[in-house]
């Protein structure tokens, strides 16, 4: 992907899922501060809704959201040149257990008003103007702010297929299709996910995704984690979650048996599928349990081979693992499981359609390592970054 493409001197105002205030990394604030390098951007954080409000009362979120409220904090804070975040002061009413249909809509436009009520307040304290509304995947809270905020563009980006999940079916089989049909474009992080925009509008574009693989750099030595010292070699490790949900343990079990000269080392926290799981009874599979984000490239650094053993379904199938990004930005020879959204992984990364495959390519992976596909995959890895994915955002925003 080229990074030509710049879009300078607009406004943005940014939706979606996760408050800027949450203490963890997203997508979709690392391409708000990638938009604020050459342009405003209002970072809107959601407003309250009422189960929230009553649930968690004493999370210090919720608290700051009531201080705000209270007029002790202002509701526009400046996070940095030319970036701020916005704190509607309204409440929602919590909807999803109404049944789908045109109860629901009614409510749900009420929302979206009072939220689109307040969202101008920034816009218009920023003096904002022409506004490009980008939305990352709030389908219901945002469902009418083209009509209500009357952006010059409104840009809907989709990273998770988040209607494998209960929560977002009930309502978002019929919303998000909806919301996809008007916007004036979609934007995807994975090839599977566009392709679903696809059958909604022929302006549904594949963006990439951007990863921050400098703590994954090959350049770095690191020492050996004394845990996994002893551990012979070949290595062949997992770091992640290690979520029956998402991860093959049957799998993995299948490889520990055949090949008893590998050693299994799975770094991460498990779930009680994982917990009760033949692995743990495994004289060459061994659990390091959960990791400091800054211990894991010392881990993977003692892996001869790195695997992303997702099992298919609706929740995996359209994911971009980052953690891909990791173990390549190292130089890891990699195997992982194929599916459409690893399509832009081929050539650099195995891609194992089944056991069979695993096993034959994780023996290819031990066999032919060299410095040359090192490199391959370390250049690789370090093209996908927030400036070139925000490029293919402008590229698409462009296309008339």
């Amino acid at each position: 992907m080229s990074h030509a493409y710049t879009v300078k001197d607009r406004d943005f105002v940014v939706v979606g899922l996760q408050p800027w205030d949450l203490p963890i990394g997203s997508n979709c604030k690392n391409i708000a501060l990638e938009f604020s390098k050459h342009n405003r951007v209002l970072y809107v954080n959601a407003p309250l809704d009422r189960n929230t409000l009553l649930k968690k009362k004493n999370d210090p979120q919720v608290q700051k959201r009531i201080r705000i409220s209270q007029g002790k904090e202002p509701q526009l804070q400046q996070i940095q040149d030319n970036l701020w975040q916005f704190f509607p002061n309204c409440k929602l009413e919590s909807i999803n257990m109404l049944p789908d249909g045109f109860i629901y809509d009614f409510f749900n436009k009420r929302n979206n008003k009072k939220y689109a009520k307040e969202i101008k307040k920034g816009i218009s304290e920023l003096g904002f103007k022409n506004i490009i509304l980008f939305n990352d995947s709030d389908m219901f809270r945002s469902f009418y702010f083209d009509e209500l905020l009357k952006p010059a563009q409104y840009i809907y980006y989709t990273r998770d297929n988040m209607l494998a999940v209960d929560y977002w079916k009930k309502h978002g089989l019929r919303l998000e299709p909806a919301l996809m049909k008007k916007v004036d474009l979609v934007t995807a992080n994975s090839v599977y996910l566009a392709r679903i925009g696809e059958k909604y509008t022929p302006k549904s574009y594949y963006v990439g995704q951007g990863c921050e693989t400098d703590q994954f750099s090959a350049e770095i030595n690191h020492t050996e984690p004394s845990d996994v010292a002893t551990i012979a070699h070949p290595r062949i490790g997992y770091i992640g979650a290690l979520y029956g949900l998402r991860l093959d343990y049957k799998l993995l079990e299948n490889i520990a048996k055949k090949r008893p000269d590998w050693n299994l080392v799975l770094v991460g926290p498990e779930d009680d599928a994982f917990k009760a799981s033949e692995l743990h009874s495994m004289e060459n599979v061994f659990f390091t349990g959960s990791k400091k984000p800054e211990e894991l490239p010392a881990y993977l650094s003692t892996f001869d081979v790195a695997l992303n053993p997702q099992i298919l379904n609706e929740v995996t199938i359209g994911n971009y693992p980052r953690k891909i990004d990791e173990y390549l930005a190292m130089g890891k020879p990699t195997v992982a499981t194929k599916t459409e959204a690893m399509e832009i992984f081929n050539g650099y990364v195995y891609l194992a359609k089944d056991e069979d495959d695993y096993l034959a390519m994780i023996e290819q992976a031990l066999n032919e390592n060299d410095a040359n596909l090192k490199q391959k995959r370390i250049d690789f890895a370090r093209s996908h970054t927030w400036e070139n994915s925000v490029a293919e955002i402008y590229k698409a925003m462009d296309n008339k």
